[in-house]
């Protein structure tokens, strides 16, 4: 079965923010870095840099990310690109506790709560600038 997997781009902070995700999603995280093979990077002060992270959850998301050496060329996040964090109403304290944990240091909060067409809908930018949309349905 065919899957579409977020995968994250970050200057040198995808190690923090995996485990931030982890924090707040559960899961098992494996970490490559770009010192695991020899002459990934140019520059051995980057080797700790990780070149391939996935953090595999509970209930079968899986969010991977990696950093970009100095001698290749980084694309941030931008603001079209969001993950979204959904489920039914069986979900809903497990998305409330994610939140949570993905609050601090955010920005850009849009509270999660009851929305007009029935979801409990909410937004945040997190601490690394990547943007969350939240959404519990019947």
């Amino acid at each position: 079965m065919t899957r579409l997997t977020p995968y994250l781009s970050f200057r040198t902070e995808a190690r923090e923010a995996l485990e931030l995700y982890r924090s707040a999603l559960g899961g098992n995280l494996e970490i490559t870095t770009f010192g695991d093979f020899p002459g990934m990077v140019d520059d051995e002060a980057e080797a700790h840099l990780v070149m391939h992270g996935q953090l595999d959850t509970p209930g079968g998301l899986t969010l991977m990310a990696a950093d970009t050496p100095s001698s290749m060329p980084y694309a941030a996040p931008s603001g079209g690109v969001t993950v979204a964090l959904t489920g039914g109403p069986e979900d809903l304290e497990d998305v409330r506790r994610a939140i949570e944990v993905l609050l601090d240091g955010a920005t850009d909060v849009l509270p999660f709560e009851p929305a007009p067409w029935g979801d409990h809908y909410g937004q945040l930018t997190d601490r690394h600038g990547v943007p969350w949309m939240f959404d519990v349905g019947p």
